[in-house]
C-alpha cells in the first residue's frame, strides 16, 4: 500500500472538535480565555474570545474548552486572564501560537491541544539580544517538517498520535534534540532509540509519534545530543502524559511543552559611558567607532554585553550643562560629541589633518572638556561639509537615510537652526516660530531658504553619526556582543519633542523622585511630565517610534526609572527641589474623607507652618531682617509674602538680596533654610482640584506635624501609609500594563528596567509578568531589612552589579565610611578581621566574583570596578572615578578612563584575571569550543542535581 503522508488529502470532512487544555492557577473572580485570529476565537477581540472552564486535577487547576472547527482550520491564538466582564488582566508572553489542523482528521475526531502558559521569561530568548547576537552563531538549521504518519496504522492499532513540541533556542551546530521516555516509541529512556525532533523554525523542535494506548501514562524528558556523543538531559521533574482510558477520547494530542528545561543562560557585561572611553584616535571624548575596540576587549575578557549611557543629542544650553546625558534635546538625534571627524572623508585637506592632530593633543586631558570638544568637532566637521556637501547630499545612501528619518530629522535641523538664531532653546521665545506647524517647518527647511546650508549641515552630521554607530553596532553583532542602550525617562522641556508635540507633555510640571538612597531630600530633574492620556490616542506612537529608532543600533536597552511607567513623582514647575511632590497618577485624599476622620483645618495643614521661634532658631539674631524681607505676620504665625512663596521666587529674591549685601549669611544657606520652612507642611493641596489633598512625603519629620494633636497625628499617619503603600497599587498596575507593553512590542530588543528607589508592591510582579529584567545593586537592596544585598539570593530575572553610574564606584564607596565597611566585611564577606582601608584588588576580586556567581541572568560591571582588579589602574583617586552625583542637578558628567582601549586590549594580565573569574561559574563564555564546554557543564550539573 502506498504511504499516505500526514498532510496528504484525506476523505471529505465537515468539522472536527478542537479541545484547548492548559494548567494555570487564577485568583478568585478570574477566568482563562483563548482568543485568536479566526472568528471562532474572536478575531483577536478578547471580548468575543472562548472562555475556558476549570477543573481540579491532582495538584493542578486545568482549564479546558471544546469547539467545532472546519477541516483545514488554521489560526493564531493566545491565552488571556480576564475578569467576569472579560476585561484583560494579563496575557501570556512570547510568540503568537500557531495551529494547523492535519488533513488526516475526519468527521468526529478530536484534536486536543495541551499547552503551557508562556511566561515573560520564556519570551526573553526571542529578543534580538539572543536570537540575533548570542545564539546567532549557532548553526542555521534547515527548517524541516516532521516525518509522515500512516493514518491506517493509527486507526488499526487504536493508538494515539502525539505531536511533541519544545522550544530550544540554544542548540549548537551538530547537536540534535530528542525526546526519550518510558514508551518503546520513545526509546525506553535510551537516547539512541529515542524520538528525534525536527527543527521547524523560531527555535521550535517537534516530531509526531504514534503511541499505543496501552503505553499510557508515559513519562518522558527532552534532551540534547552533541556531535561528539555527549548528551544533556533537561533538568527538573520528569514530564508525564496520561490519557483517558476510553477509546472515544482524543486520538490526536498536540503537546506544547514550553521551554526545554536546562541550566538558565547567564552572561557577563561591562558598563561604560560613551564619553568615558579613551582611545588613541579620539578627540577629547569617546567616539562611536571606539566601540569596536571596546567590543574586542569585551570578547577577549569573556563578556557578552557592552552597556552605554544615553547617546542622544543634549545640546540645549550649548555649554557644559549639556554633559547631562538624560536631558535630551531630541530623543531621535544622536549626539555630535561622539562623531569621529577623521572618518568624514577619505580626502581630508592637509590643513584639516593638521587641525585634527593639534586638537587630539590639546584635548587629551584627564576629563572631558565638553565645550571645547564640541566646538572643535563642529568646526572641523563644517569645513569638511563645505568641501563634500554636494557629493554626500546627492548620494544614494544619504537619500535612503533621509527618507527613513525625515519625520524627526527635519524638525531637529530646524530646531537647531532656530536655537542658534535666537540664542536660546526656549522655544517660547521664538516669536512666530514658538508654535510648531508643518507649514512653518517646510519653509524653514526649504531649499530656497538662505540658511539651507545650515539645515543640511545638521542632516550631514546625523547621517555620519548614523553610519559610524551602525558600523560599530554591526561589528558588535558579528562578534557576538550585545550592545545595550539607555532609554531616558524624560526629555528637556526646551527640546525638539516638546516643540513638535506639546500636547504630549504637561509643561506646567516637573518630574523627579521622592527621597531615596541617591538623595535624601528627593530629586527634581526638571523634565515635564507626560500626558499619558494624550499619548494613548495613537497607541503611544511617540514611544514606539523612539524604540524603533533605538532598535537600529541596539539589541538590548535599559529603561531609566521604570517606576515612571507606573507613576511619576510630579512637582510644580516653580519647584527647585524634589520633596514637595505627588504621584501621578494617584488617588488623592478627598476633603470629605478627611473631614469624616475629624481633619478640617486645611489652611493650617497646607500652608507653611512658620513660628517666631523657628525663625530665631534658623537665622539667630538676623531673624528680624529675614522676617521683614520674606514674611508677613499671620495670627500667631508668619506667612511667606506673595513675591517669595515658591522655591523659584525665594531663590530669585535671595539672590537679589545677596547682590545688595542684605544677607547675614551665605546665599546658599539662607536659601536652603527658607526652602525648609516653605516645605514645613503636612498636606499638599491639588492645584487643579482644591478639595483633593496629598500627604507630604515624610510628613512626620516636620514640626508642623509634631505640633498637631494626637488624634490628628494618628489619622494622618494612617492615611499617609495607605496613600504611599496600599491605596495606589491597582491603579499603578493598570497604568503600567497600558504603557509598558507599547514599548516592549515596538521592538524586539531585550528590555531591562532600572527599578531602584521607593518600589511599590505592584512593580516586581508586573515586571515578572512582562518579562522585564530588574536591577540589583548590592548597596541598595530591595529588601527593607537588609543593609547589603546578597548576590547569591538574587532572582534569575535580574541584572546584578556592585555599582552604577549614579553612585560612587566600588573603590570610592569602600573608602567613604569606615564603620560601614566593617559591617560589610562581617555580614557579606564573613570576616571579623579589620578590613583594609582601601579596596585592594583582592577585595574587588572577591566582590566581583560574588556577582558573577549569582543566579542573575546578567552580571554587568562598570569598567571602573573592573579596573580595580589591578593595582596599576588604582593610582587615580577613587572619588574621581564617579560619573554622576545625583544630589547635584548641575553635575558635570566628564569622567574619562585614564587608560586607552588599545592598552587594555594589550593587557593580558587583566583579561586573564577576568576570564578566570568567569570560567567555572556556569556563566556563558564567548570563545571557540563553547558548545563542547557547555554540554559538559550541563551534564555535570545534571549529575549534581541527581545526587
Amino acid at each position: 500500500m502506498a504511504s499516505q503522508g500526514l498532510f496528504s488529502a484525506a476523505k471529505s470532512m465537515k468539522s472536527v472538535k478542537l479541545k484547548f487544555r492548559i494548567p494555570y492557577y487564577t485568583e478568585w473572580g478570574q477566568s482563562l480565555l483563548v482568543c485568536g485570529s479566526e472568528p471562532t476565537l474572536g478575531s483577536w477581540n478578547v471580548k468575543k474570545g472562548l472562555l475556558l472552564s476549570p477543573v481540579h486535577q491532582d495538584d493542578q487547576l486545568i482549564w479546558t474548552a471544546t469547539i467545532s472547527v472546519p477541516c483545514q482550520f488554521s489560526c493564531g491564538y493566545r491565552y488571556y486572564v480576564v475578569d467576569d466582564a472579560k476585561n484583560v488582566l494579563r496575557w501570556e508572553m512570547g510568540n503568537e501560537r500557531r495551529l494547523s489542523i492535519p488533513h488526516l482528521l475526519s468527521e468526529g475526531h478530536t484534536l486536543e491541544l495541551r499547552d503551557l502558559w508562556q511566561t515573560g521569561a520564556d519570551a526573553l530568548l526571542f529578543r534580538s539580544a539572543f536570537k540575533d547576537v548570542i545564539f546567532c552563531k549557532n548553526s542555521t538549521f534547515n527548517i524541516d517538517r516532521p516525518e509522515a504518519i500512516l493514518h491506517d496504522e493509527l486507526v488499526q492499532q487504536g493508538s494515539i498520535l502525539v505531536l511533541f513540541k519544545i522550544c530550544c533556542p540554544n542548540v549548537q551546530e551538530g547537536t540534535s534534540v530528542y525526546v526519550i521516555g518510558s514508551s518503546t516509541k520513545l526509546g525506553n529512556w535510551k537516547v539512541q532509540d529515542g524520538l528525534k525532533l525536527h527543527y521547524t523554525g523560531k527555535y521550535i523542535w517537534e516530531a509526531y509519534c504514534v503511541i499505543p494506548r496501552g503505553d499510557f501514562p508515559i513519562r518522558y524528558k527532552y534532551c540534547k545530543c552533541g556531535k561528539n556523543g555527549c548528551f544533556s538531559l533537561e533538568v527538573g521533574s520528569t514530564r508525564e502524559l496520561s490519557v483517558n482510558s476510553s477509546k472515544s477520547q482524543s486520538q490526536y494530542i498536540f503537546l506544547s511543552d514550553g521551554m526545554l528545561r536546562e541550566m538558565p543562560w547567564r552572561g557577563c557585561g561591562v558598563a561604560v559611558a560613551m564619553f568615558s572611553v579613551r582611545s588613541e584616535d579620539d578627540i577629547g571624548v569617546g567616539e562611536f567607532l571606539d566601540l569596536k575596540l571596546l567590543v574586542d576587549w569585551a570578547v577577549e575578557s569573556g563578556f557578552h554585553l557592552v552597556q552605554l549611557l544615553p547617546i542622544n543629542d543634549t545640546s540645549v544650553h550649548r555649554m557644559w550643562w549639556d554633559s547631562y546625558p538624560y536631558s535630551s534635546l531630541s530623543v531621535f538625534a544622536l549626539h555630535p560629541l561622539y562623531l569621529r571627524v577623521q572618518a568624514l572623508s577619505k580626502n581630508l585637506p592637509e590643513d584639516v589633518k593638521s587641525e585634527i592632530r593639534n586638537a587630539k593633543e590639546r584635548l587629551d586631558g584627564k576629563d572631558v572638556d565638553y565645550e571645547a570638544t564640541m566646538a572643535t568637532k563642529l568646526s572641523i566637521a563644517k569645513k569638511v561639509f563645505m568641501q563634500e556637501k554636494d557629493l554626500i547630499l546627492n548620494s544614494s545612501s544619504f537619500h535612503k537615510f533621509f527618507s527613513e528619518n525625515e519625520d524627526w530629522l527635519k524638525p531637529y535641523a530646524a530646531f537647531c537652526f532656530l536655537r542658534d538664531f535666537f540664542e536660546t532653546s526656549d522655544h517660547s521665545q521664538w516669536g512666530c516660530f514658538s508654535n510648531y506647524s508643518k507649514d512653518k517647518l517646510e519653509k524653514l527647511v526649504s531649499k530656497d531658504a538662505l540658511h539651507y546650508d545650515t539645515i543640511c549641515f545638521h542632516y550631514y552630521i546625523q547621517f555620519h553619526l548614523h553610519l559610524q554607530l551602525s558600523e560599530a553596532a554591526e561589528y558588535a553583532r558579528a562578534k557576538g556582543v550585545v550592545l545595550k542602550g539607555d532609554l531616558p525617562i524624560g526629555v528637556d522641556r526646551n527640546s525638539v519633542d516638546t516643540w513638535v508635540y506639546p500636547t504630549l507633555f504637561r509643561m506646567n510640571t516637573s518630574t523627579g523622585a521622592p527621597p531615596d538612597y541617591f538623595a535624601k531630600n528627593g530629586q527634581n530633574w526638571g523634565f515635564p511630565t507626560y500626558n499619558w492620556e494624550e499619548m494613548s490616542k495613537d497607541n503611544y506612537g511617540w514611544w514606539r517610534a523612539r524604540l524603533t529608532q533605538m532598535g537600529k543600533y541596539f539589541t538590548a536597552y535599559r529603561i531609566d526609572h521604570i517606576l515612571g511607567f507606573f507613576r511619576i513623582w510630579e512637582l510644580p514647575d516653580n519647584a527647585m527641589t524634589g520633596l514637595i511632590g505627588k504621584f501621578r497618577p494617584s488617588i488623592p485624599l478627598s476633603q470629605e474623607e478627611l473631614e469624616r476622620e475629624g481633619i478640617w483645618d486645611f489652611d493650617r495643614l497646607t500652608r507653611p507652618y512658620v513660628r517666631k521661634e523657628f525663625l530665631q532658631e534658623n537665622f539667630g539674631d538676623s531673624w528680624i531682617l529675614i522676617a521683614a524681607n520674606f514674611f508677613k505676620e499671620y495670627l500667631d504665625r508668619y506667612e511667606f509674602k506673595e513675591e517669595c512663596n515658591t522655591e523659584k521666587k525665594i531663590a530669585a529674591k535671595v539672590h537679589s538680596c545677596a547682590e545688595k549685601s542684605l544677607l547675614p549669611e551665605s546665599e546658599d544657606k539662607i536659601r536652603c533654610d527658607l526652602f525648609d520652612l516653605l516645605k514645613n507642611i503636612v498636606l499638599i493641596r491639588d492645584l487643579e482640584h482644591d478639595k483633593s489633598f496629598y500627604p507630604r512625603f515624610n510628613l512626620e519629620d516636620t514640626s508642623s506635624f509634631r505640633d498637631l494633636d494626637d488624634h490628628s497625628k494618628n489619622v494622618l499617619k494612617r492615611l499617609y501609609y495607605d496613600y504611599y503603600f496600599h491605596r495606589q497599587d491597582k491603579l499603578w498596575r493598570q497604568n503600567a500594563l497600558k504603557t509598558l507593553p507599547a514599548l516592549l512590542n515596538s521592538s524586539d530588543m531585550l528590555a531591562c528596567g532600572e527599578d531602584l528607589g521607593l518600589i511599590p508592591a505592584c512593580v516586581h510582579p508586573v515586571m515578572q509578568e512582562l518579562g522585564l529584567i530588574g536591577l540589583r545593586i548590592q548597596r541598595m537592596p530591595s529588601e527593607p531589612d537588609l543593609e547589603f544585598g546578597i548576590p547569591s539570593q538574587y532572582s534569575y530575572m535580574t541584572v546584578c552589579a556592585p555599582s552604577c553610574h549614579d553612585c560612587s564606584t566600588l573603590r570610592a564607596w569602600w573608602e567613604e565610611d569606615e564603620e560601614r565597611r566593617h559591617r560589610f566585611s562581617k555580614s557579606v564577606i564573613g570576616s571579623d578581621d579589620l578590613p583594609p582601608s582601601q579596596c585592594v584588588p583582592e577585595l574587588a576580586h572577591l566582590i566581583i566574583r560574588q556577582h558573577i556567581e549569582s543566579p542573575s541572568m546578567w552580571a554587568i560591571f562598570p569598567l571602573q570596578d573592573l579596573l580595580a582588579l589591578k593595582e596599576e589602574y588604582m593610582t587615580r583617586p577613587a572619588t574621581e572615578e564617579t560619573i554622576n552625583d545625583p544630589t547635584n542637578p548641575k553635575h558635570y558628567w566628564r569622567y574619562r578612563v585614564h587608560v586607552t582601549m588599545e592598552s587594555l586590549i594589550k593587557d593580558k594580565e587583566l583579561k586573564t584575571t577576568i576570564k578566570d573569574l568567569i570560567q567555572g561559574t556556569g556563566r556563558s563564555y564567548p570563545h571557540i569550543g563553547e558548545a563542547e564546554r557547555q554540554l559538559s557543564q550541563e551534564t555535570a550539573a545534571l549529575a549534581l542535581g541527581k545526587q
